[in-house]
């Protein structure tokens, strides 16, 4: 045991949380009082600055904003940034914002402007006239088929993994079948065909995870969000080379202090954001104890696990052109695991049958990972603007384990158990023991260098275009076997040896690089038949290992009729590769003893999907409230397929491409206020799809179930709306279920459909808007108290088998079930 684990021991982590916090509070309160100090002396130049936002939250890019009665102005940029300088004013100053589309507003400052200020504009939907023809514009509508996810969403969504990726499960095509993980699957791709970025630039997670146990905290920390974007598929050229979605993510820059902390039976966070002049910075810190939700599963023992992480964003702004901006972020994890005994019931009615372990041994795996993201920003002009960035990932994982089980499996009679398995073991159905051991390390490293360009050429085209350079140094030694015995015969049974059931061994290292590219157009156009934005794109990449060249050709559109302007058409269609990492690589030998290794196969190509996808957004309002009815249907005829299949969360690759297939579906979103003044939606998706493998035969993904089921609901109480209520559903169909085996087989069966309603209810306890300043609580925002109860009606579900063979070679699939109901209690404190 590493020393490090006892300190960590011996002092509370919640104290140390909080000392941390503590901490942070007072370097920005200094901060911010600094700022004020220094604010004050300030004489020469000021800066106007903010967002100009329609009524979705979503950036309007091209709005011009001016002083009324002087030259001085700006045009917000694509994230719908603005920016401009002037003189100290102590007269009255009225700051107007206008774009096509939208109605003007303006805002008066009565005493003028002597200090830096920072002002935010939403501007209301209005009416164009094109000739004859008017135009109705919607700040609802999507682009690009990029969704929106409003940060608040992200905040009040409810699950033991409460964060973006858990709201973004509740989407059309989304599945999300394990609540201890926060990876998902996308209309039925594999979790590694998402892309997650943050500030432009795509994020990373542990390769060596097997459980969702180990999984740890995702790497965007939900207070420091200011904007999220989704893309179930048919997205922009100007993302990666992955196959199934994109989920863009901008972090938020502080205006003055700020903080947030949260503090939970299961959880806990903070947050501290500070702006002085023209630096700002964001902070969050993370702790989750996962050990009540895990003692709620069958197999009893000590649980330890710790997930930490803290992350900061720090932005420079030293001129109007240039800004330089660093995003950090450190994880940790630990997780311990003694196990001791576990009960497990299945069957039917009329059989069931009781599986008994009794365990020896234990389970320790640590995983570290360090991310940075430098960034250049320099605006040349007002429609043209560089960016230039340096990413560096490090990811440290370890894996150990020796672990002895001896079973009994036998069937209760009458569905009661009358006696002890053990006492039974001459009639059980199957007695064995088997022994679990495994050293597995791993460690690679990432640095990327990145240039991109924003160029507005005039009110039609915006053109962006990108270039990447990568290193990736990998470090993979693998050391597993398993070995059963089943009532006493060694399992494989040779007279001559005794074998292992499974082993795998690996010893490689990896150093190679890879290069890509894009560009791509936004294009407006206005007619009297309405307004299209069209975006072609072209994306191309190198990958040095396997020397591939690959051209990803992209176009997606959108229209709004005239004549219909509560309609919107969407399409996209493209070719979307899904470029090799270091898992899929890899592919399992065997030698002359039946010994299974891994080597690196240079042989290996990109996955395809030719893409095409058609959908609809209409928006409409009853009893006063609305609505927006999203369809879409797409097709994917995939190739160069490399077949997978999952073990709790881990992807196991047969690491060649012998594949082709489809996946083809319809998405149905109904979104709106369900009850006046708050957001919910429900979702429904259909999918069929279908890989042939030679040698194997034909079967579905293993990630895509025929249906799914989503519902985000919020609710207040009637007439007081400080309470509030958040609830989380979902349903979705059987998944393939896979024998453990070094070889790669078909599916056995399918599994059992999952189900799960997760239920909170949040009393704001204060908040300043209602109070009087004098109040003894008036240095707060607001007080939030949360209940919080997870698995409402105790679903027993199911996350993969435990696999029993006897002497007999007969095998029984024993479901290893999923938590139960939990109880959470949440405080928040935002200030």
């Amino acid at each position: 045991m590493h020393a490090g684990y006892y300190i960590v021991r011996q002092v509370p982590l919640r104290y140390c949380f909080l000392g941390i916090f503590a901490l942070l509070a007072f370097l920005g309160f200094r901060l911010s009082a600094q700022e004020n100090t220094d604010k004050r002396e300030q004489l020469g130049v000021i800066r106007i600055h903010g967002f100009i936002k329609d009524r979705g939250g979503e950036p309007i890019s091209l709005a011009s904003i001016r002083v009324v009665g002087k030259a001085i102005g700006a045009v917000s940029d694509l994230k719908g940034a603005y920016s401009f300088t002037l003189y100290p004013h102590s007269d009255s100053l009225t700051i107007e914002t206008s774009c096509i589309g939208y109605k003007s507003v303006s805002k008066n400052l009565p005493n003028g402007v002597k200090q830096d200020t920072r002002i935010d504009f939403t501007l209301p939907d209005a009416n164009l006239m094109l000739g004859a023809v008017t135009v109705t514009a919607s700040s609802s509508k999507q682009k690009s088929n990029m969704e929106t996810v409003k940060a608040e969403h992200i905040k009040a969504v409810v699950g033991p993994s409460a964060g973006i990726e858990t709201l973004v499960s509740t989407y059309a095509g989304v599945t999300q079948q394990n609540e201890l993980s926060s990876q998902y699957s996308v209309r039925g791709g594999s979790y590694d065909e998402n892309m997650v970025y943050v500030n432009g630039m795509e994020v990373f997670r542990p390769l060596l995870v097997r459980s969702a146990q180990q999984e740890g905290l995702s790497f965007v920390q939900p207070e420091m969000i200011r904007s999220v974007n989704f893309s179930a598929g048919g997205y922009t050229a100007e993302y990666g080379d992955k196959m199934s979605s994109v989920l863009d993510i901008r972090y938020r820059t502080p205006a003055r202090f700020e903080a947030n902390i949260g503090m939970g039976l299961q959880n806990d966070h903070l947050y501290i954001g500070a702006r002085k002049g023209k630096f700002s910075i964001i902070a969050g810190a993370r702790f989750k104890d996962g050990r009540s939700m895990l003692k709620s599963m069958d197999t009893k023992g000590e649980y330890r696990p710790i997930y930490l992480d803290g992350q900061t964003y720090a932005q420079y702004e030293w001129s109007p052109q240039w800004k330089i901006s660093f995003l950090g972020n450190v994880s940790f994890t630990h997780y311990s695991f003694i196990p001791q005994t576990r009960e497990t019931r299945f069957g039917t009615i009329n059989r069931v049958k009781n599986l008994k372990v009794y365990f020896d041994g234990q389970e320790q795996d640590r995983f570290l990972s360090f991310y940075g993201n430098m960034q250049l920003t320099y605006r040349q002009q007002q429609d043209l603007t560089h960016i230039l960035s340096f990413v560096g990932y490090n990811s440290r994982e370890q894996e150990t384990y020796d672990i002895e089980g001896s079973y009994f499996l036998a069937d209760l009679e009458g569905g009661e158990s009358s006696q002890d398995p053990v006492g039974a073991s001459l009639s059980a159905l199957a007695t064995g023991s088997n022994l679990e051991h495994a050293r597995n390390n791993l460690n690679y490293s990432i640095a990327t260098t990145n240039y991109t360009l924003l160029w507005t050429l005039n009110d039609t085209h915006t053109l962006k275009a990108g270039l990447d350079l990568r290193g990736e140094w990998v470090n993979d030694r693998i050391s597993e076997w398993s070995k059963l015995d089943s009532a006493g015969y060694n399992i494989p049974h040779n007279t001559d040896k005794i074998n292992v059931l499974y082993n795998l061994y690996s010893d490689n290292q990896l150093a190679t690089a890879r290069a890509s590219a894009y560009i791509q157009d936004k294009i407006s156009l206005e007619s009297s038949m309405g307004i299209w934005q069209l975006y072609p794109g072209l994306r191309t990449s190198f990958y040095a290992f396997t020397k591939e060249l690959i051209f990803s050709p992209r176009f997606v559109f959108a229209f709004s009729p005239s004549n219909l302007s509560k309609l919107t058409l969407r399409g996209a269609t493209g070719l979307y590769y899904q470029a090799p990492f270091y898992k899929e690589l890899r592919k399992v030998h065997q030698d002359e003893s039946g010994n299974n290794y891994i080597l690196l196969n240079k042989k290996i190509r990109s996955q395809g999907s030719l893409h095409f996808l058609l959908a609809s957004d209409y928006s409409f309002s009853m009893a006063g409230r609305k609505f927006r009815f999203t369809t879409e249907a797409y097709f994917k005829y995939l190739f160069h397929l490399n077949p997978y299949r999952i073990e709790n969360v881990k992807v196991r690759y047969l690491g060649d491409n012998v594949g082709r297939g489809y996946a083809m579906g319809l998405d149905f979103k109904l979104y709106g206020e369900f009850v006046p003044d708050v957001d919910s939606w429900i979702t429904f998706s259909l999918l069929k799809s279908k890989q042939v493998l030679p040698g194997i035969g034909t079967m579905p993904f293993p990630n895509a179930p025929l249906y799914n089921f989503s519902l985000f609901f919020q609710d207040y109480f009637p007439g007081f709306k400080p309470i509030r209520l958040s609830l989380r559903a979902a349903l979705s169909g059987g998944l393939p279920q896979f024998k453990p085996s070094a070889s790669f087989e078909a599916p056995m069966f399918k599994g059992k459909a999952y189900s799960r309603v997760d239920l909170g209810v949040t009393y704001r306890l204060f908040e300043k808007s209602r109070h009087h300043k004098q109040h003894w609580l008036s240095w707060l925002n607001y007080l939030d108290l949360s209940v919080e109860l997870f698995n409402l009606f105790d679903n027993a579900n199911v996350s993969g088998y435990y696999w029993i063979t006897d002497a007999h070679q007969n095998q029984f699939a024993v479901p290893n079930y999923l938590t139960r109901r939990q109880l959470n209690i949440h405080l928040v404190l935002d200030f």
